[in-house]
């Protein structure tokens, strides 16, 4: 199992994912750069504290399981799996390479510990509910199986029907989490297709809604175990991220949604990062 690290420690480990993904991304020339950012800090926790899982083992039977249902954001997983020890990082540079195992959206049958493939969107939750009541079936009820949503592919109509079914069902080990970035493809969400207030919408459904800040580590490593002990409903952690975290000229912009760097954005990208905006001193200035 992989060990479990310091608070200050797993937000060093977030920057170093949020390097990787900028390297990824301008190697391949191709790829979305906002969410995967924006969930550095969440997949992290996820990765370091909160799941149980075990790298050397990927199909070990008592793992809780981890669905990424906007596909789409799969280098922040890549990167952070790769970290965890599930292959090696020298990996990450073939992301979309034709017959890499790092395709642009995962495939679950080309790389261990990969639970589903995600292309079209909106269908993670629905994968969460039937690996959930399979669970109950086999009488696994000290093993959860987590779901990352993007709030642009909620929506989907399928998002809903899940929700009702996850309900109707007390499907208690679920803990889905929405990233609530606020830009899809094509623009800010809210003129898109509004979807506040979201809160109110997930619990009109029967779920139970926690709301935090999901750039901050400790906030969402809380909300995780918060969400454990709920047992009489699925929970719904909406995790307020900003898109493109930790770049300036990419944050909060949705151009960046599926766009990746060029060699001179990157060369500043990870000076910041490096640097954490000009807050520390780089060696490799």
């Amino acid at each position: 199992m992989t060990q479990k690290l310091t608070l200050e420690e797993l937000e060093l480990k977030a920057v170093e994912i949020r390097q990787d993904i900028i390297r990824m991304l301008e190697h391949a020339g191709s790829g979305h750069s906002a969410g995967p950012l924006g969930l550095a800090d969440i997949f992290t926790a996820l990765y370091f504290d909160v799941l149980k899982h075990n790298p050397k083992n990927p199909d070990w039977e008592q793992r809780d399981i981890l669905l990424l249902s906007n596909g789409h954001c799969v280098p922040v997983r890549y990167a952070t799996m790769a970290h965890a020890g599930y292959f090696d990082k020298k990996e990450l540079m073939t992301l979309r390479q034709f017959g890499s195992r790092l395709q642009g959206h995962p495939e679950r049958t080309k790389l261990p510990g990969m639970e589903n493939t995600s292309g079209p969107l909106g269908s993670g939750l629905s994968q969460a509910c039937g690996m959930t009541l399979a669970m109950r079936m086999n009488k696994d009820h000290h093993r959860w199986v987590y779901v990352v949503m993007g709030d642009g592919e909620q929506d989907e109509g399928n998002v809903w029907e899940a929700a009702m079914l996850a309900s109707k069902y007390k499907l208690n080990n679920i803990i889905a989490i929405t990233d609530r970035n606020n830009i899809q493809i094509d623009g800010p969400t809210e003129s898109v297709m509004p979807l506040e207030d979201l809160k109110d919408k997930w619990e009109a459904f029967g779920w139970h809604v926690i709301e935090i800040d999901g750039n901050n580590m400790e906030a969402v490593i809380d909300a995780c175990a918060m969400g454990r002990a709920i047992v009489e409903k699925p929970v719904m952690i909406i995790a307020h991220t900003i898109p493109g975290k930790g770049v300036d000229f990419m944050e909060y912009d949705f151009h960046w949604h599926g766009a990746p760097p060029n060699h001179e954005q990157a060369v500043e990208a990870l000076k910041e990062l490096r640097t954490l905006r000009g807050k520390i001193r780089s060696e490799h200035e």
